[in-house]
């Protein structure tokens, strides 16, 4: 029997999926569940197993992209799986005498090749000798041909490689492209900046993370201080956490954080649900599954969909200041930068502490200045006296110790 093999639904909304890269090649014997492609949404990437064990036909090559439904590769589940047994001796093919071979022809200057004092003259101007039109028995480059030779415009030197390659840009990150034009022609973004002083969380942290480790089993990160201050500000700047829908405004009482993590594919953005309700142990133990699952290449499109607002930590690859581009139809995106030791005036004297920007792109259609700049002044009050703000005064019961 014949086995069609169509594409499943990834999720709602997708109607379209993009055939990244097979995992197994036509004619072979597959098992039942085996997975035998990877495919790319404009979500995630998900892996395709075979309905039934049988040789596979396919029907769809690396790249192209299919429609949701449409057969990508048929199974015949009477195939069995090869054999790898020898031919008897007696059955053996005769062994054909091997042809006896000819005597090299004599090195002659074919085109391209040039002689030793013409090889010197282009070597002294980068010029490769294959690139030279010889005038010489057989195509030789003689002395003259490399006297008059000219380097061209954009000429590669003879030590150097300056080879050019392309290749298709998966269909998630097209749609991530896609995503962010969008976001910059669709609405009317402006960011916000300020910096916090991370000195009391460094000390909390230097003081707990261990203890926070052993207890828990997960690390006392910055992201928990992110989240919880982003969660507070959110509730007290309930426009930052709501979004448009034509000429309605969404608000939320719950807050689904975004938060960006680099994945083999590229940028992924997976969701903690209701972070308004977790702990500092809570939040750490759902980003480090998220991001393990984003690693992994696991991830799900409904771990992906559904944010009310984003947070992106630019700072662990470095950046010092960025503009970050909202995630629609998000309404607001925390861009947290890298934490450098810089002075500041503190009651009139320069200390050294470490310091982190902050910047907030926001939608200027349904967030207006007042609400930007102190939702940003609240998240950096949480991060400057966390214990206060953050932990209600009783720093161990917040962190379960």
């Amino acid at each position: 029997m014949i086995l069609e093999m169509k594409v499943p639904s990834p999720g709602e909304s997708i109607t379209e999926v993009e055939i990244a890269q097979w995992l197994v090649a036509d004619g072979d014997y597959v098992e039942k569940d085996q997975a035998i492609a990877e495919v790319d949404s404009d979500k995630a990437t998900l892996e395709l197993p075979a309905e039934v064990s049988g040789t596979i036909t396919l029907k769809a090559e690396e790249g192209d992209a299919v429609e949701v439904g449409q057969v990508v590769c048929l199974i015949d589940t009477e195939g069995q799986p090869a054999e790898g047994a020898t031919a008897p001796a007696d059955e053996a093919a005769p062994v054909e005498e091997a042809p006896k071979a000819e005597p090299a022809p004599a090195p002659t200057y074919a085109s391209g090749t040039a002689s030793p004092a013409a090889k010197k003259i282009l070597n002294e101007k980068g010029i490769e000798a294959a690139a030279v039109k010889g005038t010489g028995r057989d195509g030789r480059v003689t002395k003259q041909d490399a006297i008059d030779a000219v380097p061209s415009m954009g000429t590669p030197p003879a030590h150097g490689s300056r080879e050019t390659g392309t290749k298709k840009m998966s269909l998630l990150r097209r749609k991530v492209a896609e995503r962010l034009v969008n976001a910059k022609n669709e609405t009317a973004m402006l960011t916000t900046f300020n910096e916090a002083n991370m000195t009391p969380i460094f000390n909390l942290r230097n003081q707990y993370k261990e203890e926070f480790k052993e207890k828990h089993g997960v690390g006392l990160g910055f992201m928990s201080f992110f989240t919880k201050a982003v969660v507070r500000a959110l509730q007290e700047f309930p426009d930052v956490n709501s979004m448009i829908d034509g000429d309605h405004q969404i608000k939320f009482d719950y807050c689904d954080i975004s938060v960006a993590v680099s994945g083999p594919k590229g940028l992924m953005v997976p969701v903690v649900r209701n972070a308004e309700g977790l702990s500092f142990r809570g939040v750490e133990a759902e980003i480090k599954r998220l991001a393990i699952r984003a690693r992994d290449g696991e991830i799900t499109v409904d771990e992906m969909t559904g944010g009310t607002f984003t947070i992106s930590n630019g700072g662990v690859f470095g950046s010092m200041l960025s503009t970050p581009i909202i995630n629609p139809p998000q309404s607001g995106i925390l861009g947290m930068h890298n934490i450098i030791e810089r002075p500041i005036a503190v009651e009139g004297k320069v200390e050294i502490h470490p310091m982190m920007y902050l910047a907030l792109s926001y939608d200027h259609r349904i967030v207006d200045g007042r609400e930007s700049v102190g939702f940003l002044v609240a998240v950096k009050e949480a991060l400057e006296n966390p214990v206060e703000l953050l932990m209600d005064n009783d720093l161990k019961k917040a962190l379960e110790l």
